[in-house]
């Protein structure tokens, strides 16, 4: 039985090379894309055996946007430079780095998409 609370997520775009190249810059990897049938799709590097991963999604009919569901990526050790990045590959900080004792950091942004998107670090 798997303990994670998420298991995937999709960060959706309306402009597939924009997003990728956001979020390329703010976490400085590179995302791998995926062969999907009928959309488009991009993954963040994640662990097989913990189950846990995500990508940036293309889909007709869906729309990226503020307001729905705050996903939060794992910055770990590295929570400042990612906020520093975001305005620089076009994206605004909602919420510069914030105490949340004792689970560590939390920053939050908004992505070239529209999409709100948390950022988490013990450090």
């Amino acid at each position: 039985m798997k303990t994670n609370a998420i298991a995937w997520f999709e960060l959706l775009t309306s402009d597939f090379a924009r997003a990728k190249s956001f979020y390329e810059t703010i976490l400085a990897t590179k995302l791998v894309d995926a062969d999907m049938e009928g959309y488009r799709m991009s993954m963040f590097p994640f662990d097989m055996e913990k189950g846990i991963g995500g990508a940036i999604t293309q889909m007709e009919g869906h729309k990226p946007g503020a307001g729905g569901t705050v996903v939060y990526l794992n910055v770990e050790g590295d929570l400042d430079g990612v906020l520093a990045r975001v305005p620089e590959a076009g994206g605004k900080v909602v919420r510069p780095r914030m105490a949340i004792p004792p689970h560590g950091f939390i920053g939050i942004i908004e992505d070239t998409e529209g999409n709100v998107v948390g950022l988490h670090s013990m450090t």
